[in-house]
């Protein structure tokens, strides 16, 4: 099967990054410069997943694609990649990382048992079982893998009851932190940074994504705050000027008629 408007696309991109013909804008990107529209492209990908919106996923994936040939346009041209060498890199890990499929197709019986397989033929590639880039993700997202991969030697809690005590645990740090006469900000910032990665193993022990998880949380609290703002002003109620209690009688205001509306 032949993509000739991918090809039309490569072309595309080379064009706009002409020394001489090309966009001003395109040729004064880097591959550091770069890094945030990445970051940006790929979450509104994942906002029109989450939407169920297909065109808008289309679309979204075509931005995403566009940082990947942007990303490899530049690095051609100091002679270090191109994305006909990424292409060739990723099907190389593909047909490698999956030998049921192009060698012995006796070695998958289940999912399960093929992503045991990936791992071990990933840490044969790998010198280090985490990577320095496992931090840089999203820090929940980051969490929830680095747990997952510890859990593949076996160093995990056995239930969730134990990860539940662990929360309880580095909770009771984090307060006995806050009730020091003198407070030790970097202590109680890293008994913090325990105490999330404890709630985000939890969540992981329960079969859910910490970072979707929150995620959720964050619309629900902007969508219950929205109703709060609209309900205010519909009262021609200042909320600048409400106290803390006001503010807090309105919150709960505002959620008894969410839940209403949601059970007509």
């Amino acid at each position: 099967m032949e993509y000739p408007e991918f090809k039309r696309l490569v072309d595309v991109i080379a064009k706009l990054r002409h020394p001489i013909d090309g966009c001003p804008w395109d040729l004064k990107q880097t591959n550091k410069s770069l890094l945030k529209y990445l970051i940006e492209e790929s979450y509104e990908f994942l906002h029109a997943v989450e939407s169920n919106d297909e065109k808008k996923m289309e679309d979204e994936l075509g931005d995403v694609l566009l940082q990947v040939l942007l990303h490899s346009q530049i690095a051609s041209e100091r002679n270090s990649f191109s994305i006909e060498s990424v292409s060739k890199t990723l099907a190389d890990k593909m047909i490698k990382r999956h030998p049921h499929v192009f060698e012995d197709k006796s070695l998958a019986k289940d999912a399960e048992e093929v992503s045991k397989n990936w791992e071990k033929i990933k840490s044969k590639d790998n010198e280090h079982f985490f990577k320095e880039e496992d931090v840089y993700m999203p820090s929940l997202m980051a969490a929830d893998k680095i747990g997952a991969k510890s859990a593949k030697v076996n160093f995990d809690w056995d239930t969730v009851e134990q990860v539940y005590d662990k929360v309880e645990e580095e909770l009771g740090e984090v307060l006995q932190e806050l009730k020091e006469k003198e407070r030790d900000d970097l202590r109680i910032k890293e008994e913090i940074g325990d105490l999330l990665f404890s709630v985000a193993q939890l969540s992981r022990h329960l079969g859910h994504d910490p970072e979707e998880a929150l995620r959720n949380a964050n619309k629900k609290f902007i969508s219950r705050f929205s109703h709060m703002e609209k309900k205010a002003k519909s009262e021609n109620r200042d909320m600048m000027a409400m106290t803390v209690e006001q503010l807090e009688d309105l919150w709960q205001e505002t959620k008894k008629e969410i839940k209403t509306n949601v059970k007509r």
